[in-house]
């Protein structure tokens, strides 16, 4: 019991008769599979961010979209995305797999057991100003 008569008053009879639950019997937290998509999407962007820079000027990209299909504390991704060019393409996929999975992980807690990605439009660094056709 404790000593303050104030603190015995708010607590109640009934505050010292409750057991104390489990962590595991309280309860779970739910992440819904939209929010795991818009960090997943972040991630992406974050992740293009940090691409090295090619030769000519930095082309705008399309902000990535993403969803996911979230159970059992796993995590599958699938996100669409434009990448820049000239790059090496495998290895900027890799990157962006990478971080993502990373991010999803440490920001939720949950495992990514997938990453897909589909790249839908590669942006020439000269930009479609500087292109000729031939």
């Amino acid at each position: 019991m404790t000593s303050h008569p104030a603190a015995a008053l708010r607590q109640g009879p009934a505050a010292s008769a409750r057991p104390v639950l489990l962590a595991a019997e309280r309860g779970a937290t739910v992440i819904p599979d939209k929010v795991v998509a818009r960090i997943a999407a972040r991630a992406a962007q974050e992740s293009l961010a940090s691409l090295p820079a090619t030769p000519a000027a930095p082309v705008a990209l399309t902000s990535p979209h993403a969803s996911a299909t979230t159970g059992g504390g796993a995590a599958r991704l699938r996100l669409t995305l434009d990448l820049p060019y000239p790059l090496d393409l495998a290895g900027a996929a890799r990157h962006v797999q990478h971080y993502v999975s990373e991010r999803v992980t440490r920001l939720t807690g949950m495992h990514v057991t997938e990453v897909t990605l589909a790249i839908e439009h590669l942006a020439a660094a000269d930009g479609p100003e500087h292109r000729r056709v031939q």
